[in-house]
């Protein structure tokens, strides 16, 4: 993951911790953070449109409402779209490119954490890098 990260312009470092980050709180607790800075790489699908992936803080939750009829991919859905599962999705660095939308509110935050390819592996990154680094992201509210 972290050549992965590297060929996408990240000079990041991925850290395999013992406690699950599975989920926003227990990635916050594993890493010492305010929940927000957690950032959740959730996948979502129209029915007959391609799926595409939400970056959304952690104290935050997606309104699908933003986005017309979608609904959260399923386990299979997901590990299709972006070659991990969930509880591991990272921000970039897929299987094959993924449609992104970024939650603005991720900017308050100098420093996000971001789930590096498993529930036990993460990476800090500079919100401004990781969003320079997400090809034509769509930077906007989410909730």
């Amino acid at each position: 993951m972290q050549e992965r990260l590297r060929q996408r312009g990240l000079e990041v470092e991925v850290r395999e911790l013992a406690n699950s980050t599975r989920t926003a709180a227990e990635a916050a607790a594993a890493v010492g953070v305010e929940v927000g800075q957690i950032v959740k790489s959730l996948v979502f699908t129209k029915d007959g449109g391609a799926p595409f992936l939400v970056l959304c803080a952690g104290d935050r939750r997606v309104d699908t409402a933003l986005f017309g009829t979608v609904r959260p991919a399923t386990a299979t859905e997901v590990r299709a779209a972006s070659g991990f599962a969930i509880g591991g999705v990272p921000p970039l660095g897929h299987d094959r490119p993924l449609r992104t939308v970024v939650d603005e509110s991720l900017r308050r935050f100098e420093t996000v954490w971001c789930a590096a390819g498993t529930p036990h592996a993460v990476f800090p990154v500079l919100t401004e890098e990781l969003i320079a680094g997400i090809p034509d992201s769509d930077v906007r509210p989410v909730s």
